[in-house]
């Protein structure tokens, strides 16, 4: 009786391990990393590309771009815009990951956010940007990628 129990105690957890380990799987070393500080930029590649579009007066304000290194299996997107922009930029996975980097104006308008792992999925970007934060005559801005799947 006492080896009956036994061997259903080990199946049960064996049963469990299981379900917990895709998110344990998931966790990666680059993930919400700089692409720059880690070195995953010097094997990188533009993936995809998308127009910064500023609402109001409407017109292009820029370009976003999501990178892939194969080297790191990772994706980040890096926007080109006016320098005095602010805002928040996005990367996201299929497998319903995301990365959020506030960037404040300066860099001569070049900004980049973090990166995720994703190989063998879609990764796609996206920005929000302010101009005249704090002032009256506010003026703000979006865009982004299609999905890149690898």
């Amino acid at each position: 009786m006492q080896l009956r129990v036994a061997a259903i105690a080990v199946a049960a957890m064996t049963a469990v391990l299981p379900a917990q380990a895709p998110a344990y799987a998931q966790a990666n070393a680059y993930d919400h990393q700089d692409p720059a500080e880690t070195g995953c930029w010097n094997s990188a590649q533009v993936v995809r590309t998308g127009t910064l579009v500023r609402h109001q007066p409407r017109g292009a304000a820029g370009r976003i771009h999501l990178w892939w290194s194969p080297r790191c299996k990772t994706n980040w997107v890096e926007i080109r815009t006016d320098s005095k922009v602010s805002g928040t930029i996005y990367v996201y996975t299929v497998d319903n990951r995301r990365d959020a980097y506030d960037f404040k104006p300066g860099n001569n308008g070049r900004h980049w956010g973090n990166m995720l792992r994703a190989p063998r999925t879609c990764a796609w970007g996206r920005v929000e940007v302010e101009w005249n934060a704090g002032r009256r005559s506010v003026q703000t801005g979006s865009g982004g990628t299609a999905k890149a799947c690898g």
